[in-house]
């Protein structure tokens, strides 16, 4: 008798125990500590929120960059525009030919197309035109700093870096690390000491690389997890902020940050209803409100951090 009562306690407490489990799997979804990598994504809130949406009605929207002076630039089917960080609207110019991307330097505007790069007055008047560098080239990112300006071209996977006037001075991915584009996404970023920050993102990493083309440092690895980049082609676009980087992805449309090390802080939008293959452009002047622009609907979004 006392056998089969011993029996029948053995089973209650594994079954009390399945059953903490599960109650405790349901309800009580704990938010990660900063840099924690966790392989399910969904125990993970978004930290901000969609504050604004503006449509802007000049084009299919594509491009975005800010300026530390409050102004959001945007780019897209045959329009640069400047807008006041409250979305008034400051100047727009139209352009020839589709803007890929945008980057600033000062108050002058750089923004590419496929073939060159239109170089753009604080007024919204075309100064000149670069290009074209090489046939049948994609440039699909500008980045610029004091002294030059650096572009990727998706279709030869080179990033050319010319300076103030156009002149060609070096061309990175024709010997040495390869970069592997699949796909149009190759963003790059200059900093102030002349290196480079590239999305090598057929490799799912973002690297820093010297104007010899030389790696320094990489961080990133392809993977589900919130700290990693998944499937192809990702990340797609990233900015950076002080805190470190925002990047945004296609495949799993998310949108997150990063800290200068590349380990994930937090979500800034995971869950959406955005179009899975179309990645958001991403930018901010201070890590403390991001714009995005969707080329999906034609829409700029405007995120703040909860609370």
């Amino acid at each position: 008798m006392n056998k089969k009562i011993s029996v029948v306690l053995v089973i209650l407490a594994f079954l009390t125990f399945i059953a903490f489990i599960i109650y405790d799997v349901a309800f009580h979804k704990e938010k990660a500590p900063v840099g924690t990598i966790i392989s399910d994504s969904s125990k993970i809130e978004d930290q901000w929120y969609i504050a604004d949406k503006f449509e802007p009605h000049q084009g299919n929207l594509k491009t975005i960059a800010t300026s530390t002076g409050s102004s959001v630039f945007i780019g897209g089917d045959k329009f640069v525009a400047r807008y006041q960080s409250d979305l008034k609207p400051v100047w727009a110019l139209p352009t020839k030919k589709t803007v890929t991307a945008i980057a600033l330097s000062g108050d002058t505007v750089f923004a590419s197309t496929y073939e060159s790069i239109l170089v753009i007055s604080p007024e919204g008047k075309l100064i000149t035109e670069w290009g074209p560098f090489e046939d049948s080239s994609v440039i699909v990112s500008v980045a610029a700093n004091k002294s030059l300006v650096a572009f990727s071209d998706a279709q030869h996977k080179i990033i050319t870096i010319i300076d103030k006037k156009g002149n060609m001075l070096k061309q990175i991915g024709f010997s040495g690390e390869p970069f592997i584009i699949p796909n149009n996404y190759f963003e790059v970023d200059l900093t102030k000491e002349n290196m480079i920050y590239v999305a090598n993102s057929g490799k799912n990493r973002i690297e820093l690389r010297n104007l010899e083309g030389t790696i320094a440092e990489s961080f990133g690895a392809p993977g589900n997890a919130p700290g990693d980049f998944c499937g192809c082609c990702n990340p797609s676009h990233f900015a950076r902020i002080p805190e470190g980087f925002i990047t945004s992805e296609k495949g799993i449309n998310r949108i997150k940050i990063l800290d200068r090390h590349g380990v994930f802080v937090e979500y800034v939008n995971s869950v959406n209803k955005f179009t899975p293959s179309v990645p958001l452009d991403v930018a901010s002047p201070d890590g403390k409100i991001i714009y995005a622009v969707n080329p999906s609907d034609s829409k700029l979004y405007v995120f703040k951090r909860k609370g």
